[in-house]
């Protein structure tokens, strides 16, 4: 955690260079992707505050990760990001930098029972793993638009040193995952798995419009265009790790299906919003 800490520092602003070629045709293209991103990197600063209330006593590697390695790291993305939407004009997306939802404060207090607060960080574990995996092919996917538009100098020092961040946060839910799911008792992945069915959300999404908004990024990002088939695929990026933690027990399943039914309402709602039908008709 300390070298990762050493050897991602926050992205230094003075390196980021925003030279556009066409501008107007960056936003139109991606400006909802980047009002979408830019939101749920600046939100982080109201999730710090939500972990504090959902883990009253959390270990210390945990407060240390997203208090003093996560945070920094990912409100600089959210600063860099809104930089550029503000440059491009793009509309930004209101965040919720301090409003802290009712349920996640009960179940802070649950996390005082005995063996509640193991299942609390559990899922604190599976929502980052979902969370950065999500992240890191939405990056991707950005970075090859970019370029593709020609937009090299924001393509490598904007996106480029923002994804080259994300697979390390991954990488310490999916260790931080692995120790904790084999430490718990047999009540505790039973609940687990229930409440993740029932609670699983798209990355920063948590209402209709934000969801809707997702959808949008999905498309724009091509990741949903192209059917069920391509967007199966695109859940099996996403619950990969939580599959193999929590249903590897589950014989021929490829995902969790309530990936796949989250990210497919995303596109429904997103081709509603703009009168059509998802997915698009596909031609012969």
């Amino acid at each position: 955690m300390d070298r990762l800490g050493e050897e991602h520092p926050p992205i230094p602003l003075g390196g980021v260079d925003y030279t556009m070629k066409k501008p107007a045709v960056l936003a139109e293209r991606f400006g909802p992707v980047l009002a979408y991103m830019t939101r749920v990197e600046l939100e982080v600063e109201r999730n710090v505050l939500e972990l504090n209330i959902l883990l009253p006593d959390p270990p210390e590697v945990d407060r240390h990760f997203y208090a003093d390695v996560w945070m920094p790291q990912e409100t600089r993305h959210g600063q860099i990001l809104d930089k550029l939407q503000e440059l491009l004009g793009v509309q930004p997306h209101e965040a919720n930098l301090d409003e802290v939802s009712f349920s996640l404060k009960f179940l802070g207090a649950l996390g005082k029972v005995p063996g509640v607060q193991d299942i609390s960080r559990m899922l604190y574990y599976l929502t980052g793993l979902a969370t950065e995996r999500s992240a890191v092919l939405a990056y991707n996917k950005l970075h090859a638009g970019l370029v593709e538009l020609g937009e090299r100098a924001i393509a490598a020092t904007v996106v480029a040193p923002i994804r080259r961040q994300e697979p390390g946060h991954f990488a310490y839910y999916q260790m931080a995952a692995q120790e904790l799911w084999d430490q718990l008792s047999g009540w505790q992945k039973w609940l687990t798995r229930g409440l993740r069915k029932r609670t699983f959300e798209v990355v920063g999404a948590y209402n209709k419009l934000q969801v809707t908004q997702f959808g949008d990024v999905m498309d724009r990002l091509r990741l949903s265009n192209g059917g069920e088939a391509e967007l199966r695929k695109y859940a099996q990026q996403v619950g990969r790790a939580e599959h193999e933690l929590l249903w590897a027990h589950r014989r021929g399943l490829r995902v969790p299906d309530y990936v796949f039914k989250s990210l497919k309402r995303a596109a429904v709602l997103a081709a509603e919003r703009k009168g059509e039908v998802w997915p698009a008709p596909q031609p012969s």
